[in-house]
């Protein structure tokens, strides 16, 4: 038997090596439906195929690919992972849907965060309207609140970028940083007419869920001085529960605050009544809307969802309440956005409680978020809540039964609205 080189062994178990490669390649990008090429600037791209029943042109998208390698002055500089995260976002804002979002890895993780209650920023919840990013509420608190931030702030500039066009994980994004950095920000105040310059330090933000206490009338330093509860039972007491936002530790939170409240109850005597504050609630989980509502309320649908594929899906009370038959006064204003005016509108419609303060916010769709590969998301508005007598939330708001304004409720020496809330339930 005749025995072959060594050298064309080598070339057949390189050969075989390579074809099992290549197949072995094959199959995956076949499984997952796509497939691999050179682009315009002879770069290896992976593309994925296009949906079906899809005809799109990426022509002109490579096109203008290879020219910004060609001709731009610091090509070396470009990040082709940041392109295709900004050719995304760009794609998605174009829904013209400001919170139809792309979040980069970055941004997604900084999203959970804020609903986890832990950060590193100011403390300031942000939104859009008019299509410049806006302050639903400062926390409580928090470096934001103490350097004058207001709900209803625009923010003009970050560091002196001027904001106009960003979508809000971008400005989260800039704004946020390490605790002991500084950022700058430049801000228009509602009603005011000149931008104002602040420089705020940033800190580890922890952010409780809940805040509760019990008081007799005379011992609430926030109405102290107002000649309208002076006139009250000073002897009475109140029972007040202020929610944050509707986040991952909101229900636990939620329960123990509550089983606090119903054991003084029980040992101290009858309260007068509970103040439920949603103020500068910027909302969360939807979830977290019925479990809080269904506390107050017996029975009945809570929400609708009205779907992008024409299905409507009602959201019911979920359990047994233990503060059904309390007398009740919501606190809202219009930092009170997404979940928090599901509960207010609520417990509105069922005349459940009365509610106090200023016409919300309106943030009322629904968004549905998807996790990416690389630790990318993407949220999508896939839905519109309606209260329970069928009223849209959305760019309307809560309007409040009594209406209270104040400049700024969380920081003012007394708190007009909970004042009014008192006096409504001592009545």
């Amino acid at each position: 038997m005749t025995s072959l080189p060594f050298s064309t062994i080598r070339k057949y178990v390189i050969f075989i090596a390579l074809f099992i490669l290549a197949g072995g390649i094959g199959y995956n990008l076949g499984e997952k439906k796509a497939s691999i090429g050179i682009g315009p600037d002879r770069r290896i791209i992976l593309n994925q195929e296009s949906p079906k029943d899809t005809n799109v042109d990426f022509s002109l998208f490579w096109d203008v690919w290879s020219r910004l390698f060609r001709y731009y002055i610091d090509a070396a500089t470009l990040d082709t992972q940041k392109l295709v995260w900004g050719a995304i976002t760009g794609m998605v804002s174009s829904a013209g849907d400001p919170y139809t979002v792309f979040l980069p890895p970055k941004e997604n993780k900084e999203f959970k965060e804020d609903l986890g209650g832990e950060f590193e920023g100011i403390g300031a919840q942000l939104g859009m309207k008019d299509n410049r990013v806006i302050v639903i509420a400062p926390l409580k608190g928090t470096p934001a609140e103490k350097a004058g931030i207001k709900p209803g702030d625009y923010i003009l500039k970050v560091n002196d970028e001027d904001t106009v066009g960003w979508t809000v994980p971008q400005a989260v994004t800039k704004i946020r940083g390490p605790r002991g950095t500084s950022v700058n920000l430049n801000i228009l105040h509602e009603n005011s007419q000149k931008p104002l310059d602040l420089t705020i330090m940033r800190d580890t933000i922890l952010v409780p869920s809940v805040e509760m206490w019990v008081k007799k009338v005379g011992e609430i330093e926030e109405i102290g001085g107002l000649e309208e509860t002076e006139k009250l039972d000073q002897a009475k007491k109140v029972a007040y529960l202020r929610l944050s936002r509707f986040g991952d530790h909101t229900n636990q939170d939620w329960d123990k605050a509550v089983g606090e409240i119903l054991t003084i109850q029980s040992n101290n005597g009858s309260l007068a009544g509970l103040v439920f504050d949603l103020r500068n609630n910027p909302g969360g989980y939807l979830e977290g809307s019925v479990f809080i509502a269904s506390e107050f309320i017996k029975n009945g649908i809570i929400v609708s969802q009205k779907n992008s594929d024409n299905t409507k899906q009602d959201y019911s009370v979920d359990k047994r309440g233990k503060l059904l038959d309390i007398p009740l006064v919501v606190l809202v204003n219009k930092g009170s956005a997404s979940a928090a005016e599901i509960v207010a509108g609520a417990l509105r419609d069922y005349k459940r409680a009365t509610i106090v303060g200023e016409t919300t916010f309106g943030k009322g769709s629904v968004q549905t978020p998807f996790d990416l590969t690389q630790g990318a998301g993407l949220h999508i508005t896939t839905g519109k809540w309606l209260l329970p007598k069928g009223e849209t939330i959305a760019k309307v708001g809560v309007k409040p039964d009594v209406e209270v304004k104040l400049d700024d409720a969380t920081t003012a020496t007394t708190d007009g609205q909970l004042a009014k809330a008192i006096e409504l339930l001592l009545k």
